[in-house]
């Protein structure tokens, strides 16, 4: 048997053959001679699958990489999910307790009597606090803010009455928890 690296030798007959047909030692095949300079290289496989397909344990350990890319993509979407519902959870949370605060800080200056609502033994203390999330939203919040700043020169967020509108707007960072 012949060595794959060896060139063709001039005895054998494909290369008889290809003298014939007018093909010169270490030129290109072709026509224009535009072809290949050097025979087809050959592949021993040990398999048994077709040209053209890879090895059974090689496609496997392919269709495993790509498996795990479409969990590692669905987890990392799924945990940005999640996170965006925590804080959203999160931001209505600190709404409703800002908006009771804020409530409890009007009633108070409005000389009004502090009834702290009671709670039914029977119901879940989380069914209650999801109500009142339902019912509280951040321009109820809002509203109650600017009604304490604008008749009392009072900030929830600062602690503080201010004397006058001037002072209020000068000493106090912002309107929002986020901006002290």
């Amino acid at each position: 048997m012949a060595r794959i690296e060896a060139p063709i030798p001039p005895s054998n007959i494909g290369f008889k053959l290809l003298k014939q047909m007018g093909y010169t030692p270490g030129s290109a095949l072709g026509k224009e001679g535009s072809g290949r300079a050097e025979p087809v290289g050959i592949q021993i496989r040990r398999t048994r699958v077709g040209i053209g397909r890879e090895e059974p344990h090689k496609e496997k350990r392919k269709r495993e990489e790509i498996e795990a890319e479409r969990n590692r993509m669905k987890e990392s979407e799924l945990m940005e999910e999640f996170g965006s519902r925590q804080k959203s959870q999160w931001r209505s949370r600190r709404v409703v307790v800002n908006f009771m605060k804020a409530k409890a800080a009007l009633d108070q200056l409005e000389n009004k009597e502090v009834v702290e609502p009671k709670k039914n033994e029977d119901e879940e203390d989380g069914e209650q606090d999801e109500e009142e999330e339902e019912e509280i939203t951040e321009e109820d919040l809002q509203e109650l803010l600017m009604k304490l700043r604008d008749e009392y020169q009072y900030c929830p967020f600062c602690g503080f009455q201010y004397e006058t509108v001037e002072a209020l707007q000068s000493n106090c960072p912002g309107i929002n928890e986020d901006d002290h």
